[in-house]
């Protein structure tokens, strides 16, 4: 299976470190250029140091701004120029007793999960109608489909984010354009590290710190250990391309067997 995204332009939001990173590398390396989008620039310079020795030779554009604001995105979307395929990747995640979570901190999630990815998909889907041919890609989490107890701000995000995925795509309804959710399960990035350490033995070495956690928080699994970003990666990629030009409006799942459900 050949994946060809030469001439097209992706924006790859949060893509400084962890899902996002991986998922610019599988674009870039599928020919795309790709927009490399975080809040600070020195972070997606780096970012862009690090990729150019993953994918050497691809087209890597800067494109820093805080999405979660109007004036943000917008400079993000004038750096990127015209976008092809809107990977929006960037999330905000932690642990948090339900009674406790505040309503600024309901706001912030919802300000991050949700409406950074409305207002980019409102900026970009248009262009990509008048074209005729579009991809846009929300990465949303098994929290989704079962909220964990310890994270019902987040998992209620998630579950919006794929309401907000079956809408956009019906506005884009034959036209060319796809609109999907890819499901991630547990994954296994830096924050998440540091979200598993929360909730087990700091003490234990990662891989016994791993099992632990998901032995405990995450029995549904039946991949049993945490996703590695590239295995999220490789179902963007797929899903970017003129290969699923029959997938939309779906929320595919790469989640390690976590979410208990025969249909996808």
């Amino acid at each position: 299976m050949r994946i060809d995204l030469s001439g097209s332009t992706a924006l790859v939001t949060g893509s400084t470190q962890g899902i996002g990173m991986a998922v610019a590398a599988a674009l870039a390396d599928a020919g795309a250029r790709v927009a490399i989008n975080g809040r600070r620039p020195e972070r997606v310079a780096e970012a862009i140091g690090s990729l150019r020795d993953r994918v050497p030779g691809r087209e890597l554009v800067a494109a820093p701004g805080d999405v979660t604001t109007e004036r943000g995105a917008a400079a993000v979307l004038s750096a990127a120029a015209e976008v092809d395929v809107l990977v929006n990747s960037l999330g905000l995640f932690g642990s948090a007793p339900a009674l406790e979570i505040s309503d600024e901190e309901w706001r912030r999630y919802f300000d991050t999960n949700v409406l950074s990815a409305v207002r980019l998909i409102r900026a970009t889907l248009p262009g990509m109608i008048r074209r005729g041919w579009g991809r846009v890609l929300n990465i949303a989490s098994d929290s989704a489909l079962a909220i964990p107890a310890e994270m019902i701000h987040y998992g209620a995000s998630k579950t919006a984010l794929l309401a907000v995925t079956r809408g956009f795509a019906k506005e884009a309804a034959g036209s060319g354009v796809t609109v999907n959710s890819v499901v991630a399960g547990p994954t296994h990035t830096r924050g998440v590290e540091d979200f598993v350490y929360e909730l087990v033995d700091r003490d234990l070495p990662w891989d016994e710190a791993q099992h632990e956690f998901m032995i405990r928080h995450r029995p549904m699994s039946l991949l049993q250990r945490l996703i590695e970003p590239e295995e999220i990666a490789n179902m963007v990629a797929y899903l970017s391309s003129p290969l699923a030009s029959a997938t939309t409006g779906a929320a595919v799942r790469v989640d390690g067997g976590y979410v208990d459900s025969i249909v996808p």
